[in-house]
């Protein structure tokens, strides 16, 4: 299973930049937003619920 680290790496940006484009952050350029999507899919990578509701206490 892929994390946003490895999508990261793939993509040559932070880890940051990848939550940030997962939100829908609309500061990232669409070059950028588009490189983290190609490889997502790429990657396969879904984002983990479970994690999410941790981070955010909200199931």
């Amino acid at each position: 299973m892929a994390t946003i680290k490895d999508v990261a790496i793939m993509a040559n940006v932070s880890p940051s930049t990848v939550s940030r484009v997962i939100k829908g952050n609309t500061r990232i350029s669409k070059e950028t937003t588009q490189k983290v999507h190609d490889c997502m899919r790429a990657l396969n990578y879904v984002p983990n619920q479970m994690a999410r509701s941790l981070v955010t206490k909200r199931s």
